[in-house]
This record gives C-alpha cells, structure tokens and sequence, in this order.
C-alpha cells in the first residue's frame, strides 16, 4: 500500500490534503480485542513479546483508518533497567515500591543500555516498520513526570514530595534530573535509530510547576533533551497536561510540535504566539456525548486548527476505556471529509 504521510507533512507545516488524525491511547483499554489479549498477559508481558506488541499497536490503524500509529508501551518501560522497582498496578496506575528521598538513592540509579535493557521495544518497532502503511511515533515519558512517579512512589494529585526535593534538595533534583535526562536521550534515541519516524516526550503531570518554577528546575534539561535529539531528524512532539501556562516554554524549545489539552482552544494558542505545528485537542469526554455534539466540537476545532499550515488532530488527552471503537472510526472518517473539503477551498 502506498505511504501515507500526511501527519508527517503536518509535523513540517507542509500543505496536506487532509487534517492527519491519531489518538492518544488509541492502542488498548477501548477495544475489545486488547481486552481479551489482557485476559492472557499483562501490560509488562505484551510489551516484551514483539509480535503481540505490534498487533496491539497496528489495530487501531487498521480499525479506524488513523494516519499514524504509536507504539504501545507505558512510560515506565525503561525504568527498571535502571534501578527503579515499578508494578503497573490495575486501578492505580504505576506503584514504585522503592521510593526515592535522597542523594544516595538517585547515586544507585544505573545507565540505560537500550539495546540490552529494552530490546522488546526496539525489535517491535523494527517489526511495525514492514507491517505499516503510516508513521510509527514512538514517544518518553520526560524527567519531571518519571522523577514524579519515583519520589511519590505512584500517582499523585499534589507532587508534594516531588517539589519538596526540587526546592529543599538541590543537589540531589539535579543530579536525578541529569539521569533520568540522560535515560531519556538514549533510549529515544535507539528507538529513532529502530526505525520509530517521531517522537512524543510526554511530561503529563509537569503542569502542577509554576512557570518559574518550570524554567528553573525542568527547562534546563528538557533544552539538553530536545537538542539533543534535534539532530536524528524526526519530527519532536512536546504534551502534558494543564500546562498552558508553560505552553510558550515549550515552543522555545528545539521541538516540532507542541501538544494542546483540551482546555487551551488552538485560537488562543496561536493568539498567545505559538507558531509551530499544534496537535490536539478534542475533551476525550466528549466522545461519551450524541454524535451531533461530537461533530459540532469537532468542527470547531478543525476549523481553528486549519487556520494555517501545521495542525494535527487528537484528543486532548487519551481515550478511555468506556470510548467505542465505532465512535473512533466515525469520528477519524469525519475529519478526514471534512478536512479535505475545507482544505480544498483553502488552497484554491
């Protein structure tokens, strides 16, 4: 099958016949063929055996006709490899059962060697690489999100301990970011070199700093990432969620495209001066309403987003496990005709 690399001309703000659609989690909780694959394997298990893994990831692509996959994984992926003794644990999410607290702690942790440490990941990326028609994103969790995991010991609602260490522990905050910075160059890196064709770093919890905050303890090393990688030359996709007020830190970086949540509307994004291509950002609990409501948001924002060149359609955060995969498949149809239609007029 030919190619399609409308999502990957969107990254480059190059003119595409159609609005490029994918998901946030759009591998996994929604669809009832990964949930009889989860009655036989865990999340671990799936990522550790390549061809179930690339199943998994492909499904989507060919059930709803998205025009990129993302590899399914979790962000913890390489962390025990490193040091940190992490269990996804169902209703919960990631539990850490060493949390850190100091300097000691974050002295023990290890180098990653993707190639020996995750080879899982990079075998199914290579294999996802001839089984594919559209881009393969393969994506990191960032420092601050991780590091947010390893010192509260599991999801947090106020990052207490976590801003605790940044203010009171100084030494320690850097040298931990500077690992998990280091993690994070190098595992992206050999997932690029697999064959991943773009990356989405993903600093989901990051939006409970402050923007001072932000700039003095996190965008140091976030600049090391994204430059870092800059050179691989695959499109770089920054997300995390309640961070408008970081939104325009994130454009300084050397990244690509910068990912909105569905309380920042793409109007006032580009208002406020973000100039490169902007992914998102449909409330994922709309896809719960009447299809009337779900088409009438979904204009709107297809129709801020397609102002100007550079606009990538998506959730503005993952789809959940009550979503039906028929709501998915009519909505990506939906803005693939509307777009097209819209984008005709445009570029005439």
């Amino acid at each position: 099958m030919e190619f399609n690399d409308q999502f990957l001309k969107a990254c480059r703000q190059e003119q595409t016949s159609h609005v490029p659609v994918w998901y946030m989690r759009q591998a996994g909780r929604s669809q009832p063929e990964y949930r009889e694959i989860k009655k036989k394997y865990s999340l671990e298990e799936i990522t550790h055996r390549p061809e179930t893994c690339a199943y998994v990831t492909k499904l989507p692509v060919d059930q709803y006709n998205n025009d990129a996959a993302i590899l399914y994984k979790d962000i913890m992926t390489p962390l025990p490899a490193i040091g940190v003794d992490v269990k996804i644990e169902k209703g919960i999410g990631p539990v850490i059962s060493n949390p850190f607290s100091s300097l000691k702690d974050v002295q023990r942790l290890g180098q990653l060697e993707p190639e020996k440490d995750v080879d899982f990941v990079l075998e199914t990326i290579k294999l996802l690489r001839t089984q594919l028609n559209v881009p393969l994103i393969s994506f990191s969790g960032a420092p601050f999100t991780l590091a947010s995991y390893m010192i509260e010991g599991g999801p947090s609602k106020n990052y207490n301990k976590t801003k605790a260490m940044m203010y009171s522990q100084s030494e320690t905050w850097n040298l931990l970011m500077d690992k998990l910075g280091d993690a994070v160059i190098r595992y992206v890196k050999a997932q690029i070199n697999a064959g991943a064709q773009a990356i989405q770093i993903f600093d989901s919890w990051v939006g409970a700093l402050n923007q001072q905050d932000y700039r003095t303890y996190v965008k140091p090393i976030m600049t090391k990432i994204f430059t870092e990688l800059r050179g691989e030359g695959v499109p770089l996709i920054m997300f995390g969620v309640g961070a408008r007020h970081l939104s325009l830190d994130w454009h300084d970086l050397p990244l690509d495209v910068v990912g909105l949540d569905w309380r920042y509307p793409i109007n006032e994004a580009r208002a406020d001066g973000i100039t490169k291509t902007v992914q998102g950002n449909l409330d994922p609990s709309v896809l719960l309403a009447p299809w009337n409501v779900i088409e009438e948001k979904t204009k709107e924002i297809l129709d801020q987003g397609m102002k100007q060149p550079g606009y990538i359609f998506n959730l503005g955060h993952g789809v959940f496990p009550e979503v039906d995969p028929a709501t998915l498949k009519r909505l990506t149809a939906f803005v693939h005709e509307y777009s097209t239609e819209k984008l005709l007029q445009i570029n005439r």
